[in-house]
């Protein structure tokens, strides 16, 4: 589909991890702004994490990619399953959708290799499993609107249902039929979706070229390659362990690139206490990356670029010709092996070009889990301001600075509550002249009723001192 835009429109979330119900719009409910925003605040432990979990699982899922068995620990406990559902807004030359994707997980084991008859699973891995995905739809353009209804409905034992858009998308080949119920048997197996399975597509693609017309081509298909494009090149999650690669010293570079000859996205994890070694027809996407990155990075800490030094040649374990680089910090006339350099720099690094991506594109969607780490709140409440004001993408954040509620729209920010059952909600009753922040730390230190929900679960200094002194006082013998 050519020109489309996909922007994630709110999420759904039951019975994963702590989060029992939790409901979240990212659209700013107050003012228009090009940009999409959403900056998530609470305590510890309340479901921040969890919404960029959910949405790395979307990546996932979107990509073919198979969920790793840890996920179905994340499930709640009193639970077997978690339900999920994520709603799109979808902009296109031909009318604009409103797509409505819904799955659950859950958690199971990898078959035994023995013969026996009693339940071995104590002995066997674990594994996540992904089933009854739904994928629903409406559309609207000047001439033709239609309303909310079922695309593909995997909760059967056929292959989908409704059996008149199986019809529409497979024709009725019986061989096409069984190959199409293994591949769903064999996605359950592997951790993987069904719905976006590379089997179900190619059956798809393979009967709408030859059977549909371009109009219905164009409704139907188009509708899943644009989502499975967002996911693949538009969508970009940065999660605790990406980030905690930088301690490592490894520097997890995540960019999405595109000129007139090339378009690139992903993450490529370098080394910074030894050279890199990289494909050759990678460099030129490092080397216009970085000198894209270094335009921006030069205003936000004076003085500074990033430099990549081609240190020559190398065959790599593929046969292919690879470039040895190094990255470089340049300050000062002087450069210096970037690991040197703090974390903080290096975050600012990993994040900066996709934080470029968000300002200039549309489609773009990028999450990241406590954006505020390493950086200096003054600087990241003026970047996140930018962004949010004069942005065109999406960008989605947990914090824990509070400077960037004094910085941002609040109806960018949203906060978990201490009520598993309503677990994220945006606050209530608070004028334009108030300052979010002074009235968000108000009503943690002095829980009053102006909310529909508790934000934030009550400590007392005088019990936390007492259990400083208690956990140091000798064991008696």
């Amino acid at each position: 589909m050519i020109n489309a835009t996909v922007r994630l429109f709110g999420i759904s979330i039951k019975n994963f991890k702590n989060i029992k119900d939790g409901e979240i719009s990212f659209q700013n409910p107050r003012k228009k702004y090009r940009a999409s925003v959403l900056g998530l605040y609470g305590q510890n432990g309340s479901g921040k994490t969890a919404l960029i979990d959910i949405l790395q699982i979307l990546k996932n899922i979107l990509c073919g990619k198979k969920l790793e068995p840890e996920i179905a620990d994340y499930i709640n406990v009193d639970t077997a399953s978690a339900d999920l559902e994520y709603v799109f807004d979808i902009i296109t030359p031909d009318g604009n959708y409103k797509a409505y994707y819904e799955c659950c997980i859950r958690k199971d084991y990898e078959n035994t290799e023995q013969n026996l008859e009693h339940d071995a699973s104590q002995d066997r891995q674990s594994k996540t499993v992904i089933f009854d995905e739904v994928l629903s739809f409406s559309f609207e353009n000047t001439e033709t609107r239609i309303r909310k209804s079922r695309f593909i409905d995997t909760r059967t034992a056929k292959v989908f249902i409704p059996a008149v858009k199986y019809s529409l998308l497979i024709g009725n080949d019986e061989e096409t039929k069984v190959n199409l119920l293994v591949a769903k048997k064999l996605a359950e197996q592997t951790s993987r979706s069904f719905l976006f399975s590379r089997e179900l597509l190619n059956a798809a693609r393979k009967y709408g070229e030859n059977h549909l017309t371009d109009a219905e081509y164009n409704r139907h298909m188009n509708l899943l390659e644009t989502l499975i494009l967002y996911g693949h090149y538009e969508l970009f999650v940065i999660n605790q362990a990406t980030s905690g690669a930088i301690s490592m010293n490894f520097l997890p570079l995540a960019f999405k690139y595109e000129d007139k000859k090339t378009k690139a996205a992903g993450l490529t994890v370098l080394p910074l206490d030894t050279p890199s070694v990289i494909w050759d027809e990678t460099v030129g996407i490092v080397q216009n990356v970085i000198k894209d990155m270094n335009i921006v990075l030069e205003q936000i800490i004076p003085g500074l670029t990033i430099r990549m030094k081609d240190l020559g040649d190398e065959v790599m374990d593929n046969g292919k010709t690879g470039k040895r680089i190094q990255l470089l910090s340049c300050k000062n006339s002087k450069e210096i092996p970037l690991k040197y350099e703090s974390d903080g720099i290096k975050k600012i690094v990993m994040i900066l070009q996709l934080l470029i991506a968000v300002y200039n594109q549309d489609s773009v969607t990028v999450a990241i889990d406590e954006l505020d780490s390493g950086i200096f709140e003054y600087l990241l409440g003026e970047m996140v301001r930018i962004v949010s004001e004069k942005g065109k993408g999406q960008l989605i954040f947990t914090s824990h600075n509070l400077r960037l509620l004094e910085t941002l729209d609040r109806g960018f920010v949203a906060f978990t509550t201490t009520n598993p059952s309503h677990r994220y909600v945006r606050m209530t009753n608070v004028k334009d002249n108030n300052n979010l922040r002074d009235y968000y730390y108000r009503d943690i230190t002095l829980g009053t009723d102006s909310q529909s929900e508790q934000l934030y679960e009550p400590t007392h200094n005088a019990e936390i001192a007492l259990a400083f002194r208690e956990a140091g006082e000798p064991i008696a013998s």
